[in-house]
């Protein structure tokens, strides 16, 4: 949709409510809505401004100290909130509504690099004036209660119904039970500018997965973003709950977000050899910086604590760094041929920001590229039964040491930005340490 095209549905009244937002730390659209006529009359073209704080807030929404980007001291003050006229869409599922997707900029016209839609902005300025373009599709599972979120918040999540009785991979029977939810979710998306490819069971019990049609970087990221978010309101009209936790349970596997990458030059896949009808050299460098640099990037697959809980042996979520044709042990499986060869990255879960995930992809491969490194030999076996491979970082606390000693992070990203996410993961760290879980009650509360 185009601003016209927005603007007359205003004018007829088809739309009342423009809701203006951009993406934080966390991959929430936060923003405000605005009528209809006010925004294209005043916000449209010059956007509208937002306390810096919102990069600075916590999951609770606390604004938490040591940041650089927005602090106390400085007055919280506000930064600018520009849309970006090609993320227009229709809200289907909201009566009368629209979206326009934000970038964050300072008052000086300048994005504001910490935050994540300007990471994979800044990120893809490199691949473009190199003649190139980036094929990006993201893969979401999560899990679906026969419950609101307020009952669940209520119940302090604990005991929650699964939409399933058993595990219900590729299954077309039990998921018909919800079948009316979810084609809706598929039109509603498609309408919004989504397009959905598919939706099937998991492996878990009550848990699928949504594919999307492959698209650009940004606009992958904003339509990963507004799925996720949609969904948790389609399901609310429901009576149901999701949960995009990348482990919400230890006796059901996690929730993934598989990406698929591949670079494009004059409507060529530069991954693909068509002489030798093999994956190209490029394809080698790009796959070799994956392998070298995502262990010291892993803070962007994995964002959470809860996100190392994840990586368990036999549990689908890759814990090894190796690559393979087809093969679902490793970390990186490579698939397709021609048009369609790309490579699928396993290691980041459901709660990791696309935004975030996509842009150090993006440097680890073309720190391959650059370097000039090689995959190595395809794998062949079991990897997650291999003591010789590297593995990723075991906790968050670990994840963020890595990426605060990563020269490459930081020559690529900046200073500014790594020093932001490392002060967010360590909060995040030390917030789990200060408090008491369900697990110490159960285990010391009465026996120690």
């Amino acid at each position: 949709m185009q601003l016209k095209d927005l603007s007359d549905k205003i004018q007829s009244g088809e739309i009342d409510t423009v809701i203006v937002a951009f993406p934080d730390l966390f991959g929430r659209l936060v923003g405000k809505r605005f009528t209809g006529r006010f925004f294209i009359d005043n916000v449209a073209l010059h956007g509208t401004h937002g306390c810096n704080y919102l990069l600075t807030v916590n999951m609770e929404m606390d604004p938490m100290d040591g940041y650089q980007v927005a602090n106390w001291e400085a007055g919280f003050g506000d930064y600018l909130m520009r849309p970006d006229q090609n993320s227009i869409r229709l809200i289907p599922w909201q009566t009368a509504t629209a979206l326009v997707i934000c970038d964050y900029v300072r008052e000086d016209g300048n994005l504001v690099q910490e935050a994540p839609r300007s990471t994979l902005r800044t990120q893809l300025e490199r691949i473009t004036s190199q003649g190139m373009v980036c094929n990006i599709a993201s893969e979401l599972e999560f899990y679906l209660f026969n419950i609101s979120y307020p009952e669940a918040f209520a119940n302090g999540y604990r005991n929650l119904p699964p939409s399933s009785d058993y595990r219900i991979d590729y299954h077309t029977m039990q998921p018909a039970r919800d079948e009316g939810l979810f084609r809706a979710v598929r039109n509603f998306m498609n309408q919004a500018r989504v397009p959905v490819e598919s939706s099937k069971g998991e492996w878990g019990r009550g848990q699928h997965e949504i594919n999307f049609i492959y698209d650009r970087p940004i606009q992958m990221a904003d339509m990963h973003t507004v799925f996720k978010q949609g969904l948790k309101e389609i399901v609310t009209q429901h009576g149901k709950a999701v949960t995009f936790m990348a482990k919400p349970s230890m006796t059901e596997p996690g929730s993934s977000c598989h990406i698929h990458i591949s670079l494009w030059q004059d409507g060529r896949n530069l991954f693909w050899d068509k002489q030798g009808q093999v994956g190209s050299k490029m394809f080698r460098q790009f796959l070799g910086g994956l392998m070298k640099y995502s262990p010291e990037l892993c803070y962007f697959f994995a964002p959470t604590i809860n996100a190392y809980k994840r990586y368990q042996p036999g549990s689908w979520a890759p814990t090894k760094m190796a690559w393979a044709n087809d093969n679902r042990t490793v970390g990186f499986r490579v698939v397709g041929q021609g048009s369609s060869f790309r490579i699928e990255n396993r290691m980041p879960g459901a709660d990791a920001n696309p935004y975030l995930a996509f842009a150090a992809m993006i440097v680890a491969g073309l720190a391959g590229v650059e370097e000039q490194l090689d995959c190595g030999e395809s794998y062949q076996g079991n990897a997650y039964l291999d003591p010789r491979l590297a593995s990723l970082p075991s906790s968050l606390a670990d994840a963020a040491k890595s990426l605060d000693a990563s020269i490459l992070a930081r020559s690529t990203l900046g200073d500014e930005v790594i020093d932001y996410h490392v002060h967010s993961a360590r909060l995040e760290v030390q917030a789990f340490a200060n408090n008491v879980t369900d697990w110490e009650k159960s285990r010391y509360f009465e026996r120690i």
